[in-house]
């Protein structure tokens, strides 16, 4: 078994959490930033994710990947999951502060539609999906030693 191609793995799942949880910290950072009418105030980003299959072959259910298994990783055009980022188009939040100076007309002051339970929810489900990378990487990192250790003592 080639444990580099499972180290991979592991490693791209970890970029791809560390990107989710930078974005779910930057949106919650900018959660109370005020909405302005230029195109240089913070926008509300999320995070979206793709496999890409070989070229041609459509994208496989989950089963067939299961039976590929890490032989998956030779074949042509495969990649790994990336990451991107992008605006997510969230509703500005509207608080009415008749006393604030950006308050419009009718008192309402318009805060980034950044929603904070559902920002946390995101940051604590990537922080457990990169711990279990981890924990799948330093599985393999053992099984890789101990297979090692029992060629070396042959």
């Amino acid at each position: 078994m080639d444990y580099a191609r499972a180290f991979a793995i592991s490693a791209a799942g970890m970029a791809v959490e560390r990107t989710r949880v930078d974005v779910a910290a930057l949106n919650l950072a900018n959660a109370n930033t005020i909405v302005g009418g230029n195109a240089t105030t913070f926008q509300p980003l999320r995070v979206v994710t793709q496999a890409t299959a070989p070229m041609g072959s459509g994208l496989p259910s989950f089963a067939d990947r299961i039976e590929e298994g890490l032989d998956a990783l030779d074949s042509p055009g495969f990649t790994l999951p990336q990451a991107r980022t992008e605006a997510s188009g969230a509703q500005p939040r509207m608080v009415y502060e008749p006393g604030h100076p950006f308050a419009d007309d009718k008192g309402f002051v318009a805060y980034q539609g950044v929603d904070a339970a559902s920002e946390m929810v995101t940051l604590m489900g990537a922080l457990r999906a990169y711990e279990a990378n981890v924990a799948a990487m330093n599985t393999a990192r053992t099984l890789s030693l101990k297979a090692l250790d029992i060629g070396g003592t042959s």
